[in-house]
């Protein structure tokens, strides 16, 4: 089993990808048994040292590239964190950064923002065209348009954003997402931890 089965596989599971937003919440994610985290915190200097921290605990971890401060937004870019950070894969709504991190191996998440029909339209057209390995959307606090994007893509459907409760996770859940991205760490239930290969 290639990593990106492996992944996809555990996100059916968990349901659940923990948004890292601050150096605290890793130590709170890392006493749940959720296997993938979203990293939209830390720097240039600091970023491989956590990257390091949750892939020694056999988490699938990803950078949101627009949220790390140093790191360019071009091939080089991309080359510095294939071959030095070394994370999982990236998320990013930029399709240019998609292609790039594919040919550097990284498992790669688009995140689209359903602000009105033009970025919908918009959005799956440059999915259908790029091919990242799944799809973010946010914010997840819109059933209809979750099925919607089901249907209209094969790829694995990730949302996130406004989740203030755990009846919105199960929504968004219900509507066909395969997992549900939330930055807030009440919701990442706390269970014991499984045993899983090395990432």
């Amino acid at each position: 089993m290639n990593v990106y089965q492996e992944f996809t596989r555990r996100l059916k599971e968990d349901r659940l990808i923990a948004s890292i937003k601050d150096p605290k919440s890793l130590d709170m994610f890392l006493e749940t048994n959720i296997q993938s985290a979203i990293l939209l915190t830390g720097n240039i200097s600091v970023i491989k040292r956590y990257v390091e921290l949750l892939k020694k605990n056999n988490r699938f971890v990803f950078l949101h590239i627009e949220k790390i401060p140093g790191i360019s937004y071009d091939r080089e870019g991309l080359k510095f964190i294939a071959k030095f950070v070394n994370p999982t894969g990236i998320v990013t709504t930029k399709s240019s950064l998609i292609q790039l991190a594919k040919r550097e191996g990284l498992i790669t998440i688009q995140r689209l923002f359903l602000v009105d029909t033009e970025a919908v339209e918009n959005g799956l057209h440059s999915v259908a065209e790029i091919q990242p390995h799944a799809l973010e959307i946010m914010p997840a606090l819109i059933p209809e348009m979750i099925a919607k994007l089901k249907d209209e893509t094969n790829l694995p459907i990730i949302t996130g954003g406004l989740i203030q409760e755990q009846r919105h996770i199960d929504a968004a859940l219900k509507s066909g997402a395969v997992a549900v991205s939330t930055g807030r760490p009440w919701l990442w239930k706390v269970q014991q931890p499984t045993l899983s290969m090395k990432r």
